[in-house]
């Protein structure tokens, strides 16, 4: 059987934690509000860390920090807060690239990954960064292809020798958005907003649609739309996962911090199904005629929550088809419906109130919190005012079995 990559996720809060897990990751990473490169997303806070740890350790998830932003001399103190507290808390790794986050978590005693920030895209920058840093895994730049992972594998075992080389650790993106940038190194939002992407603040004016005018004569304008002329289409490895497990990697990466509970869960899920599928299947006769079927409800799962349509990445050579989007793809839409209001936990009963639009009998629906996490079960049965009821409007109060403890104020979503 061949050995099968850990699959990484990406939690932006403690709901697409618990999505993460529930989904089947192997590992989660994560970033603490302050310096990582998806600040728009909700993150963690320092004192989370122990909380963090305990939730991973309880359910055998590693657990990742990412610190893989630029940083100036004046965050340097913060910096070696966030890494003393990641090692105090038993973090199993920091992903950085800014040689100071490096240096203080090998000081720290921290695993160290290295961002794809860095742009390793070749044996030798992995053989020296190894040898001068201690460093074992890489997070390679997004423009590897599959050849190429292969030949590093290969060269690697020139240059550092065969034992050194299968300490070696490769960490590629397998699904999520792709920037055009070279290696996600952009100045546009920075130059258009002040808010740069390599602070972890991007506000992507590259995904709009924009228009083009000739300044001398106001008669020639052109409107670039549908297609975005700088948006890609998001990376899917999906349909052909068994090629790149063959390639050699160590982990795939679920990019998606900013994301939410749901993309996290479905992503996850359908990834860890073809891992698993890939796991018991590959070399068997017929292998690939079997994955190409049993991966079409995966790739229907996967457009159902936020996308712009799918590439497959540098992985095949350059996308020059997919470096256009039509924009946001996905198919379902969540609403918000209403908020807990009590939980009675010997019965297992929630009481919910319905604050918008409707619930009928049978609708998917989602509940989260900060301590919940993420749920998601089937209304198809819950009453009002203790009769059985086939739907609830707006104004009503509904009580629901749930499988397990909600809380007060948490979130009801209905798709």
């Amino acid at each position: 059987m061949k050995k099968i990559p850990e699959l990484m996720a990406p939690a932006g809060d403690f709901s697409c934690l618990d999505a993460a897990i529930k989904a089947g990751a192997d590992a989660v990473y994560f970033g603490i509000k302050g310096l990582n490169m998806r600040a728009g997303a909700r993150n963690f806070s320092i004192s989370d860390l122990g909380k963090i740890r305990s939730v991973c350790s309880k359910a055998g998830v590693r657990a990742y920090l990412t610190l893989n932003t630029i940083f100036f001399d004046k965050d340097l103190p913060t910096l070696k807060r966030m890494i003393n507290a990641a090692a105090r808390n038993s973090i199993d790794a920091i992903i950085a690239w800014d040689l100071a986050a490096v240096g203080m978590a090998r000081d720290a005693g921290l695993e160290v990954f290295l961002s794809t920030q860095a742009s390793v895209a070749n044996a030798q920058a992995i053989a020296r960064f190894n040898r001068s840093f201690g460093i074992r895994r890489f997070v390679l730049a997004r423009e590897c292809s599959l050849d190429g992972i292969k030949k590093m594998r290969s060269s690697l075992k020139k240059i550092l020798g065969s034992d050194e080389a299968s300490n070696i650790r490769i960490e590629v993106f397998a699904h999520g958005a792709m920037c055009v940038s070279e290696s996600g190194r952009c100045f546009l939002s920075e130059f258009s907003c002040g808010k740069s992407a390599n602070r972890g603040v991007c506000v992507q004016p590259c995904r709009r649609e924009y228009l083009i005018s000739d300044p001398s004569d106001s008669r020639f304008s052109y409107r670039l739309g549908p297609n975005y002329v700088l948006s890609p289409k998001d990376l899917c490895t999906l349909p052909f996962l068994d090629k790149l497990v063959l390639s050699g990697v160590d982990s795939l990466k679920i990019e998606g911090r900013s994301r939410n509970a749901e993309y996290v869960y479905e992503t996850v899920k359908a990834y860890r199904a073809a891992l698993n599928f890939i796991s018991e299947n590959l070399g068997k006769k017929d292998f690939e005629s079997k994955y190409a079927a049993f991966q079409i409800p995966l790739m229907e799962s996967l457009r159902d929550v936020f996308n712009r349509d799918f590439s497959d990445g540098f992985y095949f050579g350059r996308p020059i088809k997919d470096w256009t989007s039509r924009g946001v793809q996905t198919r379902k839409r969540k609403i918000i419906l209403g908020h807990v209001l009590k939980y009675y936990p010997r019965i297992s009963v929630a009481e919910i109130s319905i604050d918008n639009s409707r619930l009928n009998a049978g609708d998917e629906i989602q509940l989260e919190g900060p301590q919940t996490g993420f749920m998601r079960i089937k209304a198809d049965s819950f009453f009002i005012d203790s009769a059985p009821a086939k739907c609830a409007n707006k104004g009503d109060i509904i009580t629901i079995k749930t499988p397990s403890p909600v809380r007060k104020a948490d979130r009801l979503f209905r798709f």
